[in-house]
């Protein structure tokens, strides 16, 4: 009941110093001298030892520089449940390992980040959650090299309350604006119509699928192929240092009988918050190749 207790006090304690704190999209956890197969098989024995369920990986862009490991825990799960519709989303967190100047960068998305955006308003009712899932990531670095602990990814961040409300600029979509891709007649047809047609192939391939239990929701994560995919787009918009690895796989979120993906204005904004008109210029017509892409598993 004491050791309860404590770690009740330290879970307050931690939520009130987020207050007014200016978050960023990725943590470096730690880097490594070692090789990068190395580095992954020790990735992937820590975050399984701190409590992590790994449910896909691949090789982002198909860059022999990059892995991405995909994760979820049993607190991200009940605060899923707890809310659910579009928090479905938050199922899953990306860790991205990433050769850089010969060290392998371990980082991984920032869970008070992306809690911010997407429970919004309700995270606050889930944040004790968040906090447990980012000190568990920490302690998941703790043996795979030099610990940095350091957030990256925007040069001055954003406060909880900004990103709940984010936007890359005036008239592009928010978090809610999601893109309907299909209607099906069912949740179960869903989840065949989609599984079906990913497997077939082509410039769609599944890294990892999961099913919240009791809740009518399930987040695929699909690697993009082909010329529009992220061998196209990942080159231009990651062009800063560290890079942002853990920015992929996309998502598709069927939630009862609608699948559901978020807008590429709204999704690569948020995961570039420092993302230059002219840069995002470049890719101008990604959002809606992306959008192709994922109808093509739907429809």
């Amino acid at each position: 009941m004491k050791h309860l207790f404590t770690v009740a006090i330290v879970l307050v304690l931690a939520s009130s110093m987020l207050v007014g704190q200016e978050l960023k999209p990725y943590i470096m956890g730690a880097q490594s001298s070692e090789a990068l197969d190395v580095v992954r098989d020790k990735t992937s024995q820590a975050l399984v030892a701190a409590g992590f369920t790994i449910l896909g990986e691949y090789q982002p862009a198909m860059d022999e520089m990059r892995w991405v490991y995909v994760v979820n825990s049993t607190e991200m799960i009940e605060a899923v449940q707890e809310i659910g519709d579009l928090t479905g989303f938050a199922a899953a967190l990306r860790v991205g390992l990433t050769v850089e100047n010969d060290t392998v960068n371990i980082s991984y998305t920032n869970p008070i980040y992306l809690g911010n955006a997407y429970f919004q308003k309700k995270f606050s009712d889930v944040e004790a959650k968040f906090l447990t899932v980012q000190d568990s990531l920490k302690k998941a670095m703790a043996d795979l090299g030099t610990v940095r602990d350091e957030a990256f990814g925007a040069e001055k961040g954003m406060t909880p309350k900004a990103i709940g409300r984010y936007h890359y600029m005036f008239g592009m979509e928010y978090f809610e604006d999601v893109v309907e891709l299909t209607e099906f007649s069912s949740y179960s047809v869903g989840k065949s119509i989609i599984e079906s047609k990913i497997s077939k192939g082509g410039d769609t391939k599944l890294v990892y699928a999961y099913e919240v239990p009791d809740q009518e929701l399930k987040l695929y994560g699909i690697a993009l192929s082909g010329e529009a995919g992220e061998e196209h787009f990942l080159p231009i918009i990651d062009i800063s240092t560290p890079k942002h690895t853990a920015f992929l796989p996309y998502e598709i979120l069927l939630m009862g009988n609608t699948a559901v993906m978020m807008h590429g204005r709204y999704r690569i904004a948020l995961a570039f918050p420092d993302l230059t008109m002219t840069t995002f210029s470049k890719i101008i017509s990604t959002p809606g190749a992306i959008e192709d892409l994922m109808r093509s598993v739907t429809e």
